[in-house]
């Protein structure tokens, strides 16, 4: 999820918990009509949100013998943290992906892109300190000494060091994805040996002066397009971000860059990434209200330590980064992250541009995606043996 998003997650949480409660789906016959409604259709059986997570469980139910599907919470650093592993051969490498926020779990959407990774990766999805069901299954007393960036960094580098002696395994991917960036380059420097590469997803590399950026682009486009209320919003911030940052203003430049496809290439809003949540065959609905409970709680810790990120001159690295940018990102402004990428050093580097992508590229490109981390990742790991044999393919 996306780096400022969590300011006006707060609304979107209530959303998707009358969602979770509510959501239903009329069945139509075969063949019916898609224009006046008739009364049998109006009789037509309804889903219930159990019947419909039940449905994509079933969908995606791993049923190799090798495989793994395990959600569990682990004991990390005084608090319980909660993880899904799922894979289609315990084989394949380890890819542990770092969400954003903060305390915006990927977990509860992954569904929607993940499940294609799993014939490659044994993917783990971890509720961060703060976040999801991490928040639901511990008080924000425990919680609070870590919910710093140090701390939180530490709790990433136990769970890599739990992966690696439970699946046996020397090395692993790591991907971060917006604010688990900062985690991520972080931990990719504290520990390279223990990574075939860091895979940069949305990345984060100067906070105030990404604030800059998106507000630049959210007042021209606003300019351009005539919309005299977002005009009207965004001047009156100015100098933007100027020398006391609030979260409101924050809310104002992210509900513009994301109105004008800045968050996803070519929507207003995210209504369809909330909605998918909302169904999420991995999260109860206690689970989804705790996503905006986790965020304030936060934000109120995490803001600031975040928007003093300045990763300018942090780039050297001693294992392989592979960087995915969104070509029309503006939640984490492309052109940073392209000047970022240009200064580092590190034994191999790869962009990836994505066309047709903001900020969410595995959603918004989840073909491409893949393929990229098949071509340009997973070599790394097959070079060390570590992954399933290859399929055998016979020419007729």
């Amino acid at each position: 999820m996306t780096m400022f998003r969590t300011h006006f997650l707060f609304v979107l949480a209530v959303i998707v918990g009358v969602a979770a409660a509510n959501v239903s789906f009329a069945t139509a016959p075969a063949g019916a009509s898609s224009t006046a409604s008739t009364p049998a259709q109006d009789k037509s059986p309804m889903l219930s949100r159990d019947e419909v997570t039940r449905i994509l469980e079933s969908n995606r139910k791993i049923v190799s013998p090798d495989g793994v599907d395990e959600r569990i919470k682990v004991r990390i650093n005084g608090i319980d943290q909660w993880l899904s592993i799922r894979g289609k051969d315990r084989r394949n490498p380890i890819l542990l992906f770092l969400h954003g926020g903060p305390a915006s779990p990927a977990m509860p959407e992954a569904y929607t892109f993940q499940t294609p990774w799993e014939d490659y990766f044994t993917v783990v999805q971890w509720d961060q300190r703060g976040s999801g069901k991490t928040y639901a299954a511990n008080t924000e007393q425990a919680m609070a000494p870590g919910m710093t960036v140090d701390g939180m960094t530490d709790d990433a580098a136990q769970v890599v060091q739990y992966l690696r002696q439970h699946y046996g395994k020397q090395k692993i991917f790591l991907l971060g994805h917006s604010w688990g960036t900062v985690l991520g380059v972080h931990l990719a420097r504290l520990h390279p040996d223990w990574f075939y590469a860091y895979i940069s997803v949305g990345q984060v590399v100067n906070g105030r002066h990404n604030e800059e950026v998106g507000y630049a682009f959210a007042l021209r486009e606003a300019i351009a397009h005539g919309n005299e209320q977002a005009v009207r919003e965004l001047k009156a911030m100015a100098p933007y971000p100027g020398p006391k940052l609030t979260l409101d203003n924050i809310g104002t430049r992210s509900k513009w860059e994301m109105y004008y496809g800045g968050l996803a290439y070519g929507r207003q809003d995210y209504q369809f990434e909330d909605d998918a949540e909302s169904l999420s065959p991995d999260y109860s609905k206690a689970d989804l209200a705790a996503i905006g409970k986790g965020s304030l709680f936060s934000l109120n810790h995490l803001l600031q330590p975040l928007l003093a990120v300045d990763f300018d001159h942090t780039t050297h690295f001693d294992c392989p980064v592979i960087v995915f940018v969104g070509e029309h990102d503006y939640t984490t402004a492309h052109e940073l992250t392209e000047k970022w990428f240009g200064d580092i050093q590190a034994p191999s580097k790869r962009l990836v541009m994505f066309a047709d992508s903001a900020h969410m590229i595995m959603q918004e490109q989840p073909g491409r995606f893949l393929m990229h981390l098949v071509t340009d990742a997973l070599p790394l790991a097959q070079k060390a043996g570590d992954a399933a044999p290859a399929e055998v393919t016979r020419d007729q």
